[in-house]
């Protein structure tokens, strides 16, 4: 016998879970529950599969200016600070370019994308990115789902209040949450389609 879960298992366990319960005046973990289930809802669409090199970009980033700071420490631990000088000034000013480099990485290439799935099939491969956005003080949740495909870019979106997702206990109902992000992907394939 085989003591890995079989896919179909895994499925049926991950719906038997317990609900996610969030403290629904709490902005921020109001938003990130929403967007894991709209990634989850996203990845149980045939053949997605996710991608993280959206992400691997930005740990790359961290990890080079990590690597730095420790330089500068390791250096300055085996030549004090007179000496070490000119190093440390060095390591200081690239730590803080690459800290720029990450900030223009995330604002210009992530974007708010908090979920990047690939979708292989016999008409091609399509890559599929969700992102979302809920300023601090709003209820209203924004969902971009954007698809690019070897011919074109589409995009559509859904604005609500987050209120349409949780219940009065703060459970999120994700078959709702699923619901639109399937309204959402139905319509860009039906887009291709026309």
């Amino acid at each position: 016998m085989s003591s890995k879960p079989k896919k179909d298992e895994k499925k049926e366990n991950d719906k038997d879970a317990e609900p996610v319960k969030v403290n629904k005046w709490d902005g921020s973990a109001v938003k990130h529950a929403l967007d894991d289930a709209v990634k989850n809802a996203l990845l149980d669409h045939p053949n997605c599969t996710e991608d993280f090199k959206l992400i691997d970009g930005r740990l790359f980033i961290c990890t080079l200016a990590v690597g730095i700071a420790l330089a500068a420490i390791a250096f300055d631990y085996k030549y004090p600070f007179p000496q070490s000088r000119p190093v440390l000034m060095l390591c200081v000013i690239s730590y803080f370019i690459f800290m720029g480099i990450l900030t223009l990485y995330t604002t210009f290439k992530e974007k708010g994308i908090f979920a990047v799935a690939i979708q292989k099939d016999s008409n091609g491969k399509k890559v599929w990115n969700a992102s979302s956005e809920m300023k601090k003080y709003d209820d209203k949740y924004t969902l971009v789902l954007t698809v690019k495909d070897s011919k074109s870019l589409r995009e559509a979106s859904i604005s609500k209040s987050c209120a349409a997702f949780i219940d009065v206990n703060g459970i999120i109902c994700e078959n709702l949450v699923t619901n639109e992000v399937n309204r959402l992907y139905n319509s860009l394939n039906s887009d291709k389609n026309k």
